[in-house]
């Protein structure tokens, strides 16, 4: 009779798990070659194919962002994407660039523009949660 040690009982790493790694490896692979090729050759097509320059009218961003949505109906796609960028581009440089000392009547001036741009993001908002 013969004695059986644990080390009897061991598989060792090198060559018999890596070999067993590579075929798993080997068989995922060639799921995800099949999947792609079978993708590739019919395509499920569920709508027509997506459109960035036209968006759906059930469509609605969240309320954050209704007012930049509601602006692309009244102006030209290119000044509605553009004009947002330059408008925070303006607000993070306004003040680096302006090193005047104020006046009551430049101060009355911002505040007016300030106000003026706040009530037409609110009336845009508004108009664009009642669509």
């Amino acid at each position: 009779m013969t004695e059986t040690t644990d080390k009897d009982k061991t598989i060792p790493f090198f060559p018999t798990h890596i070999k067993t790694e590579a075929w798993v490896t080997v068989g995922l692979m060639a799921i995800v070659l099949a999947v792609g090729v079978l993708g590739s050759l019919w395509p499920i097509g569920l709508e027509e194919p997506a459109d960035p320059m036209n968006t759906p009218l059930h469509v609605k961003a969240h309320w954050y962002f209704v007012f930049l949505q509601e602006m692309l109906k009244y102006v030209p796609k290119n000044i509605g994407v553009v004009l947002p960028i330059l408008g925070i581009i303006a607000v993070l440089l306004w003040p680096f660039i302006d090193r005047r000392t104020d006046s009551k009547r430049r101060r009355l001036f911002r505040i007016l523009l300030s106000a003026v741009v706040m009530a037409g993001i609110a009336v845009l908002t508004w108009m664009g949660m009642r669509a």
